[in-house]
């Protein structure tokens, strides 16, 4: 048995896949998120989003342990702690509301609310409530119930880190942190409703390593002169993938 058959690709679909992880861990790299963004974007032409999440959550792994210690050690580890406390407390009020609103539905809405944020950003209108301690706990809170309500949490994580007058690579190791601590409670998820099978741990880990080549790739782009840069194209990025999720939401 070959390898392709152990993973249940082919040849050119592995090849794609491993072209698109490459250029998402450049991103991640740079930017701290959005590979499992550009993968289930990009990916889903290839592979169902149901075998593209545990891959991604590989990825995520492969990534997070890479970027792991300027996350420790840059990070604002209150703030983070502030965000995963809420986020883990928001989850199952995502998941009650979701049977309330459909998934099309909640996404939609979700979505054109982080795009008007993120232009909100960068027109530099700032919103005090989220420099306060309470601000934290709620921007949390309001991310576990987007991640229960449309698997989009992590982009609100972004966006308010990306709130804050702090340093470029503040704001980049507050998102590395605070996406390495949320895989230890996503997989429990995963395994207990069979997401994570050995297919799919098999495919993460033959994708990790053209991953990791991409986060290398991107940590050399974070540099000091391009830190200047790092706000903006994030918020873009965020933007982008907000777009792009509302077409393919309106459009499915």
């Amino acid at each position: 048995m070959d390898a392709l058959t152990l993973i249940n690709l082919t040849a050119p679909e592995f090849a794609a896949l491993a072209l698109i992880v490459t250029i998402a861990g450049v991103v991640r790299g740079f930017s701290g998120f959005a590979l499992s963004a550009l993968v289930m974007a990009s990916g889903v032409l290839i592979l169902p989003p149901i075998e593209l999440i545990p891959i991604c959550w590989c990825l995520e792994m492969a990534a997070s342990v890479l970027m792991a210690r300027g996350g420790w050690q840059e990070a604002d580890r209150r703030i983070v702690m502030g965000l995963v406390i809420g986020s883990t407390l928001g989850v199952p009020f995502g998941v009650l509301a979701v049977q309330a609103l459909s998934v099309e539905a909640s996404k939609a809405v979700v979505l054109t609310v982080i795009i008007i944020l993120a232009l909100t950003q960068l027109a530099r209108i700032r919103i005090a409530f989220l420099a306060t301690k309470a601000g934290v706990y709620a921007a949390g809170f309001v991310a576990g119930i987007v991640t229960g309500l449309a698997s989009v949490g992590g982009m609100v994580v972004a966006l308010y880190v990306l709130s804050q007058d702090a340093p470029a690579a503040k704001m980049r190791a507050a998102l590395v942190l605070f996406l390495f601590i949320s895989l230890f409670t996503t997989i429990i998820t995963y395994l207990a409703t069979g997401v994570m099978n050995a297919q799919a741990a098999t495919r993460g880990l033959a994708l990790s390593a053209f991953a990791c080549a991409g986060v290398f790739a991107g940590q050399k782009l974070f540099i000091p002169r391009f830190a200047p840069f790092y706000r903006p194209f994030c918020l873009l990025l965020l933007s982008g993938l907000a777009v792009s999720g509302l077409v393919r939401t309106q459009l499915s």
